[in-house]
Parts: C-alpha cells; sequence; structure tokens
C-alpha cells in the first residue's frame, strides 16, 4: 500500500507506520484500518454479523478474476475455489472481488459483486449462472447445463448475490 502513514508511540519511541488493509494475526491488535483502492475497509476485517460473510480459501488454478462467481469444493479434504460454470455443472455458491492466479482468495458467500459489468438499464433483472465464472441476464436453455438464479442486478456494476438451487436442464 503507498497510502498514508501516521506516527505512533512504541516503546516511548515515535514510528512511522501505515495503517492495515486486511485482517492478519492477533499481533495486530491495535493497529489502524487503512481504507482499500476503492475507499473502504476490507470485509475480513469487519466482526463476524457484520456485513457480506467472507472465506478466505485456496484458489484452484483457473486464474480467478475480479468479479468472477466461484464454485467452493473438496479436492482431498482441502476447501478450494475455482470458476463456476453452468456448462459442468459447477453451482455458483459466492464469487471473488480480486484477480488472483495463485495462493489464497478472499471468497464472498453474500453481498454486492462490483466486479462485474453490467448496464444500469439492466437493473431489476435476474442474473443467471453463465459459464468460466460469468453471468447472463437470460434464463439458460441449453440440454445438460444447469440453470442457477445467482443474483439480482441492482446498479450498474452491481450484482446482490442470492444462489438459488440450480436445475439441471433436459
Amino acid at each position: 500500500m503507498a497510502g498514508k502513514k501516521f506516527v505512533r508511540l512504541i516503546d516511548g519511541e515515535f514510528v512511522e507506520v501505515k495503517g492495515v488493509q486486511t485482517a492478519g494475526t492477533a499481533g495486530q491488535a491495535g493497529d489502524i484500518p487503512a481504507l482499500d483502492s476503492a475507499g473502504r475497509i476490507n470485509q475480513n476485517m469487519m466482526p463476524v454479523g457484520i456485513g457480506a460473510v467472507v472465506e478466505t480459501m485456496p484458489d484452484h488454478p483457473d486464474n480467478l478474476s475480479a468479479g468472477d462467481f466461484v464454485n467452493i469444493w473438496d479436492d482431498s479434504g482441502a476447501r478450494k475455489a475455482r470458476k463456476a460454470d453452468a456448462s459442468n455443472g459447477r453451482r455458483a455458491h459466492g464469487f471473488v472481488l480480486a484477480t488472483e492466479s495463485e495462493g489464497n482468495v478472499d471468497v464472498y458467500l453474500s453481498g454486492v459483486n462490483v466486479g462485474v459489468t453490467v448496464a444500469a438499464g439492466e437493473v431489476g433483472k435476474a442474473v443467471y449462472l453463465g459459464t468460466g465464472g460469468g453471468f447472463t441476464t437470460t434464463a439458460p436453455d441449453t440440454t445438460g447445463h444447469i440453470s442457477q438464479e445467482i443474483g439480482i442486478v441492482v446498479g450498474q456494476n452491481k450484482v446482490e448475490f442470492e444462489a438459488q438451487r440450480p436445475v439441471t436442464l433436459a
């Protein structure tokens, strides 16, 4: 973070420090939070029950992109996230707001996905799972695919995530 710094008194000495942008360890207790590039506090810094439900987990080597809807799966006892996809039955369980090619990723299990591209004129339309982590505002009808409503367009580039149970199309 190239952001703002502040002065903190540590063991009788003034030390310049940066605010923290993500929750980490108990050793960060008492640190001052810093806003992210969107001017918001990272959701993983909020107490349980406040804001979106966020789980940090390893991602699958799908190269997740901001806005992707993701499927959570069990890989030999480890929960992982990969792109949700209506063409192969990978239902959507959440979404990501940061691009990740390896390592851990924050999966939002609820809340507003602001990483999507959707016109303001689509407000109020239902959103359905598409392919490759994407979505569509047209109900799918392809045999063998799943149809899963995953939310509602609530504004330009904003989808309120509300995943429904998928139906396999015949």
